[in-house]
């Protein structure tokens, strides 16, 4: 089922993520954090925000963090950030 969600996404020119639901970082800066295809907020402070996935956790560390922007699709972060790291994440193989 996933090589032929691959080939049709190719054929379709469609990103991967959106077939998949894996998230997509988009980093500008270091102030400014927009994660896509997220599940939920599993902590929220403002030295550290801990956001669940699809395929795994991604913690976000740093000074002064908000979540500016949050709907269904998308949630928007700023701050002074120090460190992204990930927990329990697919390797993505077939």
């Amino acid at each position: 089922m996933g090589k032929r969600l691959n080939k049709i996404s190719e054929l379709l020119e469609m990103p991967e993520e959106i077939m998949t639901n894996k998230p997509r970082l988009t980093i500008l800066g270091f102030e400014e954090l927009v994660i896509e295809n997220y599940k939920n907020i599993l902590e929220y402070d403002e030295i550290y925000i801990k956001v669940n996935t699809y395929i795994g956790v991604i913690n976000i560390s740093g000074f002064g963090l908000k979540l500016i922007q949050m709907n269904k699709d998308d949630i928007m972060i700023t701050g002074k950030i120090s460190g992204i790291d990930f927990e329990g994440f697919e390797d993505g193989g077939e």
